[in-house]
């Protein structure tokens, strides 16, 4: 379909979104009373802008491809479960991944996504959902109120046309809708630090920062006790690390949702021939969703808008230097985990007993560090929840010592309320000054501008 037609769709479905009756604007874009309620009931029936786009006149029904495609299908499969298992690039085995390896051997035909889902789903090469983990687990989880108080992060990996991985850092304030983003080849520890620090240097120091178990966050699935990189540098900025429940990304939901938005923008329907080009789209995204007013719950305005409402409580000095080797620091660590059938909780790659929790029960332990020592202690809801309980308290072990946290990265303390009015009203003023010397665009449609 060419850009004319679609365009005259959409002014179409304007008008009469806008209280135009169908046949006033069929008429208004120059076309016939029929054109216009077969245009306005596919809109309907779609709800979406893909409604208006022409539909497929070739037969429905599926066509087998050529025997060595299927093959090539579960041999790449295959091979990418080995080199996963030996470590070797990013680990995904996914039918993106079979696409992209297919695509750089140059398979002709390259079979569809559904088409590989399909083959492997036949061939028994898909892997089932892990016993243990049922819908009916209720997990314990923050509220946050206000920006700076809970960032989510995510990793989305993609793959470029010649089939080399990219690993897509996103994070967002849970609050302000304020995101973050960076774009690396690997997932490693290193990037990982970087990526938040990054994200910390943009948004201010979090009180909590929530991420997944991914080896490049939690330090990896092998030694007992292991306290990462990530962990460290967490702790040494007086940022409280919560890790996510295994396999369950709804706790991670407002990141999660936010990857739809940066895939669509960034890698729907573009090209994007190696990382510079990655990085160069996902700048403009980044900018263009700062400053855009489609959140229906941010009332009218942009997550910059509101993330600069309220001043971050800490920020990262501008001369900071990351010590190395990254010591370790008095804080706490969370995650939050599901009781398993023997009333265990696996966390640092050690099992906790919990003997008053229940099989299969969301928990929410935190690892408590000081010089004088750490303690695991699980608990029954989130922080700052009524009624939260104590079930257990664990010693736990070190094998180094514990430093204070530096004066600079301590909380502070709270502002009384006529203070905290002044600070916002000035950030606010701070933002609408910014707002004027920028002119960002006032609506953000398809993320287009």
């Amino acid at each position: 379909m060419d850009h004319e037609s679609f365009a005259t769709r959409a002014a179409f479905i304007h008008l009469v979104r806008s209280g135009h009756s169908v046949e006033e604007a069929a008429k208004e874009v120059g076309r016939s009373r029929a054109w216009g309620y077969k245009w306005w009931r596919r809109f309907q029936e779609g709800q979406d802008w893909e409604a208006l786009q022409d539909r497929s006149r070739r037969p429905h029904h599926p066509r087998r491809l050529p025997e060595e495609v299927y093959r090539a299908i579960r041999q790449a499969r295959s091979e990418l479960e080995a080199e996963a298992h030996q470590g070797k690039g990013l680990g995904y085995i996914g039918s993106h991944a079979i696409q992209a390896r297919l695509r750089q051997q140059g398979l002709s035909p390259l079979p569809s996504i559904s088409t590989i889902e399909r083959e492997l789903r036949r061939a028994g090469m898909t892997r089932p959902k892990r016993k243990g983990q049922t819908p009916s687990i209720h997990y314990p989880h923050l509220r946050p109120t206000r920006p700076h108080q809970l960032i989510q992060a995510d990793i989305l990996p993609r793959y470029l046309t010649g089939g080399l991985a990219v690993a897509c850092f996103n994070a967002i304030d849970v609050v302000s809708r304020y995101p973050s983003g960076r774009q690396y080849e690997r997932r490693t520890a290193q990037n990982a630090v970087d990526f938040l620090l990054a994200v910390w240097q943009e948004q201010g120091l979090p009180e909590y920062q929530q991420v997944d178990n991914e080896s490049c966050f939690s330090g990896g699935y092998r030694h007992p006790g292991v306290l990462g990189k990530v962990i460290r540098l967490a702790l040494f900025l007086g940022v409280q690390l919560v890790f996510s429940p295994y396999y369950h990304p709804e706790s991670n939901g407002t990141v999660e949702r936010f990857h739809q938005d940066y895939a669509r923008f960034v890698w729907e329907g573009t090209h994007l021939p190696d990382l510079e080009g990655v990085r160069e789209r996902s700048a403009r995204f980044f900018y263009l969703y700062r400053s855009s007013h489609h959140h229906s719950h941010l009332q009218g305005r942009s997550p910059q808008e509101v993330h600069q409402e309220s001043l971050p409580p800490r920020t990262i000095p501008p001369d900071f230097r990351l010590p190395d080797p990254l010591p370790l620091t008095a804080g706490q660590v969370h995650f939050i985990r599901a009781v398993d059938e023997h009333r265990q909780v696996k966390v640092l790659n050690m099992q906790w007993d919990v003997p008053k929790a229940e099989p299969h029960q969301g928990v929410w332990v935190t690892l408590n560090l000081s010089p004088q020592g750490a303690t695991l202690s699980v608990f029954d809801k989130a922080p700052g929840v009524p009624g939260r309980r104590c079930l257990v308290k664990h010693p736990f072990p070190l094998k180094e010592k514990v430093i204070p946290l530096a004066p600079e990265f301590r909380p502070r303390p709270k502002q009384p309320t006529a203070v905290r009015r002044g600070l916002t009203a000035l950030a606010t003023l701070a933002a609408v000054v910014g707002s004027l010397v920028l002119r960002p665009p006032a609506r953000l449609r398809s993320f287009e501008g």
